[in-house]
This record gives C-alpha cells, sequence and structure tokens, in this order.
C-alpha cells in the first residue's frame, strides 16, 4: 500500500497546489472573469465588434454551472473509480432550493397579485406548504443549496458503499434515484410547481435579476466559483486523502487489507461532489431563469459524464474543457443542424472511446508529459 501511495503519478504538483505556468493560468482566469468580461459587456456599446452579449453572457454563465458539475464528476469518477449516472438530481436539488427564494422574491408581481407563488395559486392553496417555510430568507435557501444535496448523497452513498455495491450496478441505481426524483417532482402536490417547475424570477436579495449589472454579478460569481473549485479539488488530489482515493480507484481491496477503511473514503468525496453540482445549480437557476424536473432527467446526468470523458477524465482541467467544447458544440448545433445535434453527441463520445481515451487533454499530454495539469 505504501509503495502505491507513494509512486510518481500520486505525487502532488511542485509548488503550492500548482506549479509557475498553471498558477499564470489560473490568474488570467480570475482577469477573464472579474476585468475582461465585465468590461466588455458594460463599458462597450451593443454594436461594438467585441461587446460581449446578454446571451453569451448568460450561455458562458450556464456553462461554467456545468463546468462545475463535470469536475465534481472527475472527482468521484476519474480520482475514485466511481461513475455516477445521477448526479443530476443533486444540481437539480440545489437549483430548486434556490428557486423557492426567488420564486418568493417576486411577491404580489406575480399573474395573480397574490403573496402565494402564481401555481399554488392556481392549484388553490390557501398555504405555504411545511418545506417553504424559510424560503423568504436567502441564507437560509443557501444553507439548503448545501444541506439538502449533500444530506441526500450521504444516506445514499452510505447505504451503497456499505454494501459494497461498485461499478455499473452502483451507476443504475444512480440512474435510478434520480429517475425517481423526477417522476417525485414531476407531481403537483409536492410543492414544486410540477412538470412546469419554477419561473419567471423578477428579484435577487431586492434587486432586479433582467439588468446588465446583476447579469454581469452572477457571471463572476460563477467563475470565482469554478476556478475556487477547481482550486480545491488539485488540493485533494495532491494530499495523502487524494492519493488513498486513487488508490481505492486502482485497488480497493488492497486498500481496505491495509488497514483504511474505503467506505469513509468514498462516502466523503461522495458527498463533496454532490454538494458541488447543488452549487452549480444553484448559480445556474437565476441565469437562465427557470428549473424543472426535466434537470433530473437520466440524460442530463448522463451528459455530465460525456463532459469529463470528452475533456479527459483524472486530470481536473480536462473535464472543465470538455464542459465548455460539448457545450458550445451544442449551442452552435441546435442552432443551425438542430436534428443532428444528438447524432453528433453519440459520435463525439464513440470517437474519444475509440481514439481518445484520455479525452482533449489526452492530444497535448504527449508533448507537455511534465507538466502536472495533464499529468493523471
Amino acid at each position: 500500500m505504501s509503495a502505491v501511495l507513494s509512486t510518481p503519478a500520486f505525487r502532488p504538483s511542485p509548488g503550492f497546489l500548482l506549479g509557475r505556468r498553471a498558477w499564470s493560468g489560473v490568474l488570467a482566469a480570475v482577469v477573464a472573469v472579474v476585468l475582461v468580461a465585465p468590461l466588455l459587456h458594460l463599458a462597450l456599446p451593443p454594436g461594438h465588434a467585441l461587446h460581449l452579449s446578454d446571451y453569451h453572457v448568460s450561455l458562458i454563465g450556464k456553462i461554467m454551472c456545468y463546468a462545475i458539475c463535470a469536475l465534481a464528476i472527475d472527482l468521484i469518477w476519474g480520482y475514485t473509480g466511481i461513475l455516477s449516472l445521477g448526479h443530476g438530481v443533486f444540481f437539480a436539488l440545489g437549483g430548486y432550493a434556490m428557486g423557492m427564494y426567488l420564486m418568493r422574491q417576486i411577491g404580489r408581481d406575480g399573474n395573480y397579485a397574490a403573496d402565494l407563488p402564481d401555481f399554488m395559486v392556481f392549484l388553490d392553496w390557501k398555504t405555504l406548504p411545511w418545506h417553504w417555510t424559510f424560503s423568504e430568507s436567502f441564507l437560509a435557501q443557501a444553507l439548503l443549496v448545501v444541506l439538502v444535496p449533500g444530506a441526500l448523497a450521504f444516506v445514499f452513498g452510505y447505504f451503497a458503499f456499505r454494501s459494497r455495491i461498485k461499478g455499473v450496478y452502483f451507476s443504475i441505481i444512480t440512474q435510478a434515484l434520480t429517475y425517481a426524483a423526477m417522476l417525485l417532482f414531476f407531481r403537483n402536490e409536492t410543492g414544486f410547481g410540477g412538470n412546469n417547475g419554477f419561473t419567471d424570477f423578477k428579484r435577487l436579495l431586492g434587486m432586479p435579476l433582467a439588468t446588465p449589472g446583476m447579469r454581469i454579478g452572477l457571471f463572476v460569481t460563477t467563475g470565482l466559483t469554478l476556478i475556487g473549485c477547481y482550486l480545491l479539488a488539485r488540493w485533494i488530489v495532491g494530499s495523502k486523502y487524494g492519493r488513498v482515493l486513487q488508490a481505492i480507484r486502482d485497488a480497493e481491496t488492497r486498500v481496505r487489507f491495509s488497514g483504511y477503511d474505503p467506505l469513509w473514503y468514498k462516502l466523503s468525496i461522495w458527498v463533496l461532489s454532490a454538494v458541488m453540482c447543488g452549487v452549480a445549480g444553484a448559480l445556474y437557476v437565476p441565469q437562465v431563469g427557470i428549473i424543472n424536473p426535466g434537470e433530473m432527467s437520466t440524460a442530463a446526468s448522463i451528459e455530465m459524464a460525456v463532459w469529463a470523458a470528452v475533456g479527459g477524465r483524472a486530470t481536473l482541467i480536462g473535464p472543465i474543457v470538455g464542459a465548455f467544447f460539448v457545450n458550445g458544440a451544442k449551442s452552435w448545433f441546435t442552432v443551425a443542424f438542430p436534428e443532428f445535434w444528438l447524432y453528433f453527441l453519440g459520435a463525439l463520445f464513440i470517437a474519444v472511446t475509440l481514439f481518445l481515451p484520455q479525452g482533449i487533454v489526452g492530444l497535448f499530454k504527449g508533448r507537455r508529459r511534465d507538466d502536472p495539469e495533464v499529468r493523471s
């Protein structure tokens, strides 16, 4: 076991978390998110060639939320060997927690000019359900963004990992989990808007959502969150804890015989991954303007795994690249050739599986073998 944990593949990157070149990349990303994008959006007029439009601000913000999910998948799949096909449920739970707060922020500006959300008035509800008790508090809902996905992941993961369910069987039951949650949220009596979910948001923290300042504020917050999640993930995989996770991925039985209990290692990274997806969902909802049970579909969860695979598993930067590449292509294909998008996605995944097992990042691995950013 000690030999496994001390092999060069598991050594942390030189320097503090990252090498000098990688820190330069992180700094460039911070500058792009905090300075360049706001200037292009707010300072330049709409007719300018370099103006960043409202559409592109929202699109990039949405993809950054997806990139956080891809990073979360990489922690459990790339570094721990746990393939989840149900992380959409954690993403949606975080989105619904934020959506509840945004629905209460509408106040009497809804179509029915009532204190209750419009869908409750339409269904002839007289009072808020018990789980909406603290929905007017941003702090309470922000805590629920973390606690609800984390609690569900803990309970589900504890029983699954304690039973030593792994491989394709684990992937199947994660799909069953997200599908069951989707069916539950489709029901009107649960108080989550049924098939339509939540939409028509007006304000966040008392300020209008449909303003350039709020739009770019959400963009910057999402970008900084993505960078923070990347640095956290880099710290984790470079620590002894991360090396144990990788040892579990490669030889779980040997880890157990060496005196480590894989249950708590797997459970802790599983819960952290779920929380990251919940935070991504909470940032996604005010930028996109809607949350419904469709975010819990099995296809949405499978796409998260596709992003990680296309970018390159066990690289951290690869899943981020994969999320931007796949969703950027999706945005273009669904406009230019909407009937061919799913064919393209399927062909892309097959091509990566056959010809690029290390993903897009793997293309540069041969030329930059010593770079810690592309080392698995």
